[in-house]
């Protein structure tokens, strides 16, 4: 759906050269919902700018900020690479730099598009026809400078893949030129984080890591996950509990994704993208569910001889007496792949939390003693529980 002409010009972009850019135009063209709207403004200076009311945000190019909306407005400029990673750029904004100019430094054709307010098309890249065919392709061959198009394109697929969309094979080449060339290595883990981040909460995510397995990236930005078990583990991102305001879907699919790794490789590879806390307790509790299975299942030989005695040291060890909360979330994701394991754990750990210190406290135990006399007696309570089953 085109954008309507607004019946009610505003009197601060009055006179000036403006267009809507980037996704405000793909997304409305592609029916989803538009969010945030980023216009670029021709012909024109940051003195003016500022005289309109506007507020200068932009620390490496001129950004600015309508007083009004809000939207950002950014003056047209050209970028020339000088050094290494998606930093390394000089930016070059001034009133001669054209629409056209602008818009062939952006990434896909997709995202090359503009708008008048009016809603005219200036499409000068072919990105609706790419869009229409559904395909993600590179404006120029200046798409090699900048590293961090590998996962911009990989973090689409994984937004637009279930509509249709491929990348095409020749920007697929330079993505593979790109790695080949180093230049991945200058991503910094925050901005790595952030694209994962951002692929983890999308329509599709494996499409994401896949995308980078297959270009080599994935090897160079996360290691412990490329492996001949990335496959398996991607197929796990479908099964994760319902989000919740402490669990959003992006925290359990990371979960997933590594819960069958070990501890020094878990913390290897949230480490590489530096992972936030939330994110890296999530998988370690995913891997305790993991490795749980694996013991009742007789695949792992460590831990606990029986399944009472592996399902207690479980509560134990995800710290369920403190932190109830947990349990309800783990239980679903273990349902996924074992509903026997799920409701043997529900059942115990209901009547193990009814179990309570006071009850003991009030026949004499104290110390260390209370601690050991309340693990011995849910147990008992639990085993006896389960063999009856």
């Amino acid at each position: 759906m085109k954008p309507q002409p607004d019946p009610h010009p505003d009197p601060r972009l009055s006179g000036l050269d403006v267009y809507l850019v980037g996704g405000a135009v793909r997304d409305a063209r592609l029916g989803w919902p538009v969010g945030d709207r980023d216009w670029v403004v021709v012909g024109t200076t940051p003195e003016t700018m500022r005289q309109r009311g506007f507020k200068s945000v932009g620390r490496d190019f001129p950004v600015f900020l309508h007083p009004d909306t809000h939207e950002e407005y950014a003056l047209a400029r050209t970028e020339r690479k000088q050094g290494h990673g998606y930093t390394g750029f000089e930016i070059h904004a001034s009133p001669d730099v054209t629409l056209e100019a602008d818009l062939a430094r952006r990434d896909f054709t997709v995202n090359a598009m503009a708008e008048t307010p009016a809603g005219e098309l200036i499409d000068p890249y072919g990105g609706a026809a790419d869009l229409e065919a559904g395909l993600l392709k590179h404006v120029s061959s200046a798409f090699v400078e900048d590293p961090l198009r590998v996962l911009r394109a990989a973090r689409f697929l994984a937004r637009y893949r279930r509509l249709g969309f491929t990348i095409a094979p020749e920007t697929r080449a330079l993505m593979c030129q790109l790695v080949a060339s180093d230049e991945m290595r200058h991503l910094v883990a925050e901005r790595v984080w952030t694209e994962t981040h951002k692929a983890l909460g999308e329509a599709d995510p494996a499409a994401y890591f896949q995308t980078l397995e297959s270009c080599g990236a994935l090897a160079v930005l996360m290691p412990p996950l490329s492996t001949p078990m990335l496959e398996r583990a991607l197929d796990r991102l479908a099964h994760v509990p319902d989000e919740s305001a402490d669990y959003p879907l992006s925290l359990w699919r990371w979960a997933r994704l590594g819960e069958h790794l070990e501890d020094d490789e878990q913390s290897r590879l949230n480490d590489v993208v530096k992972a936030p806390n939330a994110f890296r307790d999530a998988m370690r509790l995913a891997a305790l569910s993991y490795r749980l299975r694996q013991q009742i299942d007789g695949v792992r030989p460590d831990g606990a001889e029986d399944r009472t005695g592996a399902i207690m040291a479980w509560l134990d060890a995800i710290d369920a007496w403190r932190r109830p909360g947990r349990v309800a979330p783990l239980l679903s994701l273990i349902a996924h792949e074992d509903g026997e394991l799920a409701d043997d754990l529900a059942l115990a750990w209901r009547l193990a939390s009814q179990i309570l210190p006071q009850a003991l406290l009030d026949e004499g135990f104290r110390g260390a003693e209370l601690g050991e006399a309340l693990s011995r007696r849910r147990e008992a309570t639990v085993r006896e529980a389960l063999e009856a089953r």
